[in-house]
């Protein structure tokens, strides 16, 4: 298949949903019409193959997980999102296997009025590049640097299943008629993105837990100037994640260091907790609160300070490895 053959058959698919995209894939940029009053967020991630997913990831998954990294980081910004480009680079131009990562692009974004709007191919290792671009009202967006001493600390969802799966990706062949490890490869593979526009006027700081826990909420911390006390034991476990995992330590380890769940860590006021649950179809669970002293400290079931869990909040460095400068 040659490249155009290859733009021709997408585009096909790629009917626009909104009717603030004015010109879509075809031309050399896509044109759109953001509303009065509202302002963009825009976010790229590139994901490469053997260091972002396994090398022997199906085609439908990548794509799934190439969209959704993205929509979380605008879901962390509280900013509904509208447009996505996708920039692939592949060894061999494919057409079955593009049509599957097309149709894990689309399952990812499910019933979103989200438009792909245009991208590029190219040959080389296999990589993809996505830029997503969402809306809100100017001056209203989520950032790091909003906690303020007394608000909660609160989570999406459950952590640690994606960094359980990983570890059980090599063996899963073994293993694939068990519902917990389908289930923890499944968020591995397919990340669920949260709706941060929906709580956005609830929360005061907002970010994506995509390299750890602990290390996202220290990004939180040091940019808004304060400090925090986490209850380890309140981190939100999936019962798949307590059943397969070795044992307790294991599972914290998991929760705190493991990273890949694209989950919401959020501060909002305690009295806003509720509301907020309400707005989102995922859970939400306060794990700590925030304070004016600065650092972070954790504490477990009994209130006794984990130190191992309070040193370990650097977080990944790509040119570095974990915790590099």
């Amino acid at each position: 298949m040659r490249e155009f053959q290859l733009i021709d058959r997408l585009a096909a698919r790629l009917a626009a949903r909104r009717a603030d995209t004015q010109l879509t894939i075809g031309d050399d940029a896509a044109v759109v019409a953001p509303a009065p009053g509202e302002v963009l967020a825009i976010t790229t991630d590139t994901l490469i193959s053997g260091r972002h997913f396994p090398d022997d990831t199906p085609a439908f998954d990548i794509g799934w997980k190439a969209i959704a990294v993205n929509l979380s980081d605008l879901a962390a910004m509280g900013a509904a999102p509208a447009w996505l480009t996708v920039a692939l680079s592949t060894p061999v131009l494919d057409g079955p296997w593009c049509d599957d990562f097309v149709d894990g692009a689309l399952a990812a974004i499910g019933d979103a009025p989200v438009d792909i709007v245009g991208g590029d191919t190219t040959r080389g290792p296999l990589s993809i590049t996505v830029t997503a671009i969402g809306m809100l009202p100017a001056g209203a967006a989520l950032t790091r640097a909003g906690a303020v001493p007394g608000d909660v600390v609160a989570v999406t969802g459950t952590l640690g299943d994606a960094a359980k799966g990983l570890g059980l990706w090599p063996a899963r062949g073994d293993m694939a008629d068990d519902p917990d490890t389908a289930f923890l490869l499944r968020r591995l593979a397919r990340p669920q993105w949260r709706n941060g526009a929906a709580v956005r006027a609830l929360a005061h700081a907002g970010i994506d837990v995509s390299d750890g826990f602990g290390a996202d909420l220290g990004h939180v911390l040091a940019a808004s100037g304060v400090g925090a006390r986490i209850e380890l034991a309140a981190l939100p476990a999936s019962e798949a994640l307590r059943r397969r995992a070795a044992t307790d330590e294991e599972r914290r380890d998991l929760q705190w260091r493991g990273g890949d769940d694209y989950e919401l860590c959020l501060t909002l006021p305690a009295a806003s907790v509720d509301a907020a649950r309400a707005r989102l179809d995922c859970g939400l669970t306060v794990v700590g609160v925030i304070e004016s002293e600065p650092g972070l400290r954790v504490v477990d079931a009994h209130g006794r300070r984990c130190p191992p869990f309070e040193s370990d909040a650097a977080g990944w460095d790509h040119f570095g490895g974990r915790g590099a400068v």
